[in-house]
């Protein structure tokens, strides 16, 4: 008999403001040098759709912040899990910069956000640990995988593990790249599980990249030169981002699955970060020819949301996994003997994924 690792139960919030691609039309965009772009906004918005798939996003109503986003995730996770809140061991929540006002676009991160959702679930036990995780789009993935570490370790036997994220509130509306961004949390309830046979996380694998690929994202002023103050947003090198993905997700993807010992031909979703519906795409492709797999339809396996919620960081995976267990995605259903791959990519640079084998 062995101690396991499984998801008990999730839950998301998706903000219900709902910004589509011509709600950009009117935006004035300017190159990193401060310089009017040579095409019209109509060709930048359709040139971004046919890259990203990007038709919509959704962005944050303003009498919220990313930490009642959590909260909301959270108290349906909990909900779903059937769980004691007071049974908690740990709360961790991912997520990049904090809270941040609809009117300040300066980074709250104190207290933490894990702090803040805990008080706002009412949590006395101070035997729950909370904390934040900011490791980049990855960020809720490593999550996971800090929570497998606690309960394999006998340290903890219920952990919450959080991704929330209001991108909108940093991206420079004279930046193409704005256009990406998105909001949104999902969390999951992690708990302990005593099986003769294996169960929920197998295995996983994480690497950081800074030699040379730390800062291609980064914070920084405005594009454009008459900005009114020096308030800083998310920027981004996207050919860079975009190389580094191609030549590092695809083999941990692969090592991942190999470490777990169950054949690629087990595995019935990849649940993937989101920023680019073509590097998706480009990536399971790539994961098909380093796992010898042919005749797979990247659709059937690599369900996607890009196209109506947008880039929302660390909660990208959470809310897609959430959408399937709750039948919310047409097309995809996730059932009990399921292998199913988590991974991400993003800021740091980060790349982690795990290998999970539903109940």
């Amino acid at each position: 008999m062995s101690v396991y690792s499984v998801i008990t139960g999730s839950g998301k919030y998706i903000p219900e403001i709902v910004v589509k691609n011509q709600d950009f039309l009117k935006n004035h965009f300017v190159n990193e040098k401060g310089e009017d772009l040579p095409k019209s906004n109509e060709d930048i918005v359709n040139k971004l759709q046919e890259i990203t798939d990007i038709q919509e996003r959704r962005y944050l109503s303003k009498e919220y912040n990313t930490s009642d986003m959590g909260y909301f995730a959270a108290d349906q996770a909990i909900k779903a899990s059937g769980i004691d809140p007071e049974k908690l061991d740990y709360i961790i929540c991912a997520h990049n910069f904090g809270d941040i006002l609809h009117d300040n676009k300066k980074s709250d991160l104190v207290p933490a956000l894990a702090s803040r959702i805990k008080h706002l679930l009412k949590i006395k036990n101070p035997y729950c640990v909370a904390y934040d995780l900011p490791f980049g789009c990855p960020g809720w993935v490593q999550g996971v995988i800090q929570a497998d570490y606690f309960i394999k370790s006998g340290d903890a036997n219920c952990v919450l593990v959080i991704g929330a994220e209001s991108l909108s509130r940093i991206a420079d509306p004279h930046d193409i790249d704005s256009m990406i961004y998105s909001d949104g949390a999902g969390a999951v309830v992690v708990e302990a599980k005593n099986s003769e046979k294996p169960v929920g996380i197998l295995a996983h694998k994480t690497r950081s990249d800074t030699y040379s690929e730390a800062h291609y994202l980064k914070m920084g002023v405005s594009y454009h030169p008459n900005f009114e103050d020096n308030t800083l947003f998310m920027k981004m090198n996207g050919r860079k981002l975009y190389e580094y993905a191609l030549n590092t997700v695809p083999q941990l993807v692969v090592d991942t699955i190999e470490k777990s010992g169950i054949p690629f031909k087990k595995i019935k979703k990849v649940l993937i970060h989101q920023a680019n519906a073509k590097m998706d795409e480009a990536i399971i492709q790539r994961v098909f020819k380093l796992a010898g797999i042919s005749g797979v339809k990247s659709e059937e396996i690599m369900p996607m949301t890009i196209s109506k919620l947008g880039n929302n960081s660390v909660a990208t995976v959470p809310i897609l996994y959430d959408m399937i267990v709750k039948n919310e995605l047409s097309g995809h259903q996730i059932s009990s003997g399921d292998h199913i791959v988590f991974a991400s990519v993003g800021a740091g640079m980060n790349v982690n994924a795990f290998v999970y084998l539903v109940p």
